[in-house]
């Protein structure tokens, strides 16, 4: 069973720039800035550096959450890094993020600036930082942060893996879309069970955890992931799809994700978040738009 001749890897692996499908424009074996830009800074004590997809989503949902319960010093900037046109490769960025990665986070509330980077990190800087969506009791708090990991485990598996073979790649290949379109069901049966017995993943309280997997998993779930949700019988996860349901129908999740993003209906992107009111401004641009 093969799609193409048979590969024979080099002795020495080297960078074919052309071999990249949709992201060869970005992808490289070396990191470090390709230029200088310096990253523009807000009013709020919290600066988001990042784009709406679903590792940046988790952090923008997190701080509306917090928002939502009162957090008034959760308020935020949220600048737009279009990873496509390389913005991540900027001198400021990778100061931020040596990874180059989003989301970003620096945190301007204390004496000394604090950099945050990856999303699971973000997270907990934001739970412990203001006390919620994490638990405290040991037991509950391990639940929670087991999976929380496990999507940060997991999602490679479903993104790097599944969605750019299936959805990326310049050719189709049966092998590697079997492979990862077998353990992205086994991932969405783990969930499947878990929430067959429990409100939430980290049990009846709404956490972090939900807050990570849901943009990748109720995305997916929601059929907005890769085009892939008929391919994947996501409709067969039933405990899945009603999580899915309850969190993505909270208003704070619906805000998050409107926030840096770039596609979709042009009234659910929020290209860039400097104040609450920004909401209330594309709520009116939809009304004029509808009227």
């Amino acid at each position: 069973m093969s799609d193409t001749a048979e590969y024979v890897p080099a002795k020495v692996w080297t960078w074919n720039k052309a071999n990249g499908g949709r992201f060869a424009n970005i992808n490289r074996p070396i990191a470090g800035p390709t230029h200088d830009k310096e990253l523009p800074v807000g009013r709020h004590p919290l600066q988001l550096y990042s784009l709406g997809t679903p590792n940046g989503v988790k952090v923008t949902i997190m701080l509306e959450e917090l928002l939502a319960l009162g957090h008034q010093g959760a308020e935020y900037d949220a600048w737009l890094i279009r990873i496509g046109e390389g913005d991540q490769f900027g001198s400021g960025f990778v100061s931020v993020n040596p990874n180059s990665k989003i989301p970003a986070l620096m945190d301007h509330s204390g004496p000394t600036p604090i950099r945050v980077f990856e999303s699971g990190a973000i997270l907990m800087h934001l739970a412990e930082k203001f006390g919620a969506f994490l638990p405290t009791e040991t037991a509950a708090r391990a639940e929670c942060l087991s999976w929380l990991f496990w999507q940060m485990g997991s999602a490679p598996f479903l993104g790097g893996g599944f969605g750019h073979f299936y959805a990326y790649a310049p050719t189709k290949m049966e092998y590697p879309i079997d492979r990862f379109a077998m353990e992205v069901k086994r991932q969405l049966d783990v969930l499947d069970r878990r929430l067959a017995e429990n409100a939430y993943v980290a049990g009846p309280d709404y956490t972090i955890a939900d807050i990570a997997i849901f943009p990748w998993y109720g995305g997916l779930v929601k059929g907005w992931l890769y085009g892939a949700a008929e391919f994947l019988d996501v409709e067969s996860y039933k405990n899945v799809q009603r999580w899915a349901k309850a969190v993505g129908d909270r208003p704070a999740v619906q805000r998050g994700r409107m926030v840096n993003r770039v596609q979709g209906e042009l009234s659910s992107q929020l290209h860039e978040r400097h104040d609450s009111s920004d909401f209330d401004t594309k709520t009116q641009d939809k009304l004029t738009a509808s009227g």
